[in-house]
């Protein structure tokens, strides 16, 4: 087992673009490779009631795809119920939510695993608290990231405006995936240019639009493995 165990934080340009989707990928990836991963969703809000407390299906989606195993409250320590901003969510439910915990329970997940895969909640600049938001969670984490983009009309925006943010606060920016949310988008191919241009960087994977996505078996086992590869050589 490595004593200097490696992660990344996966953040998006927005909610629902495809980060567990990508998560979930990564880790079997990963799995494939020999290593022993795990998976973290540090915070998580719209999840259910279930005999053994909320559950989220983010974090069990993670969880699932990963073979170290933790209790839940490893894997997700901030799980509330309603769909809602997380510091919103927190402060209904009479939660602070403090990023030292959250440090502890992935060094708890790296001391049993050589990589850890960890995936924020909306994005870089979601707020957890009236101070603070992901990107002190992820800098806490002190590991790089990785951007997943949801290719459809306001991309481009998002996407530099999120690589600014993470650029401005220090963090390192690994690489970002190109997710196609919109089968209609317009002049994609265009905007993919103009990402990658002004990113400096191909993306590090491009999921085509897919109608009805099955979770990580969705993204290609192949370039799922070669993006594995890649950070395993960083």
């Amino acid at each position: 087992m490595s004593t200097h165990p490696r992660g990344v934080f996966i953040t998006g340009t927005d909610t629902g673009v495809g980060k567990t989707l990508f998560a979930a990928a990564l880790i079997r990836a990963l799995v494939g490779s020999g290593l022993r991963v795990a998976g973290m969703k540090p915070v998580a809000s719209g999840s259910q009631r279930t005999p053994d407390g909320l559950r989220n299906a983010d974090a069990l989606t993670l969880a699932s795809a990963a073979n170290v195993r933790a209790a839940y409250e490893t894997v997700n320590p901030y799980c509330f119920e309603p769909p809602i901003a997380p510091h919103i969510a927190a402060r209904e439910a009479g939660v602070a939510i403090d990023v030292h915990l959250v440090r502890r329970r992935f060094d708890e997940l790296a001391r049993e695993a050589q990589f850890v895969v960890v995936e924020g909640a909306g994005g870089w600049l979601a707020p957890i608290s009236a101070t603070q938001t992901l990107a002190d969670l992820a800098l806490a984490l002190e590991i790089p990231v990785i951007l997943v983009v949801g290719l459809r009309l306001g991309a481009l925006n998002h996407a530099l405006l999120s690589a600014e943010a993470i650029a401005a606060r220090h963090a390192k920016l690994v690489g970002w995936v190109a997710n196609q949310l919109d089968p209609a988008f317009e002049r994609s191919a265009e905007n993919l240019a103009t990402l990658e241009a002004r990113l400096h960087a191909a993306p590090l994977l491009h999921v085509p639009f897919m109608t009805h996505p099955v979770g990580e078996a969705a993204v290609s086992g192949e370039a799922a493995a070669r993006l594995a590869h890649a950070l395993l050589l960083r």
